[in-house]
């Protein structure tokens, strides 16, 4: 890795953002919230923008494929040094978030950062 690569926290495979694509053509522009609240309330979920209310202690980690990716800040304590990958899978959650009626669901997929990540780590917002 570069000196100068900043290494980025978040990120979305392919299937996701064919998911986001789809979605933002219906609903307009998109944001993630990631908390850890109760039932479906840890996954990764997808709300137009304006209709979730970002609070002052939630964390911006980063964008995927154009969208704001916010974090609870107890949950970014658990999560600080691992890199997110948002995907894609069938299957319906119990949350409120914009792919469900689709019939998939939002996941994260972690991995640690390695010591040289760690080192480039993009600061959050």
């Amino acid at each position: 890795m570069s000196q100068n690569q900043i290494t980025e926290r978040v990120a979305a495979t392919e299937k996701a953002k064919a998911v986001i694509d789809q979605l933002r053509e219906k609903h307009g522009e998109l944001m993630f919230h990631q908390s850890g609240g109760c039932c479906d309330g840890s996954a990764p979920m997808c709300f137009t923008v304006g209709d979730f209310m970002v609070g002052s202690r939630d964390v911006l980690l980063g964008s995927i494929h154009g969208c704001e990716f916010y974090m609870a800040a107890d949950q970014f304590e658990f999560w600080k040094n691992t890199h997110l990958t948002i995907d894609v899978s069938e299957g319906r959650g119990a949350s409120f978030s914009l792919e469900i009626p689709l019939g998939l669901r939002f996941m994260t997929v972690s991995r640690l950062f390695t010591d040289d990540e760690l080192k480039h780590l993009k600061p959050v917002g």
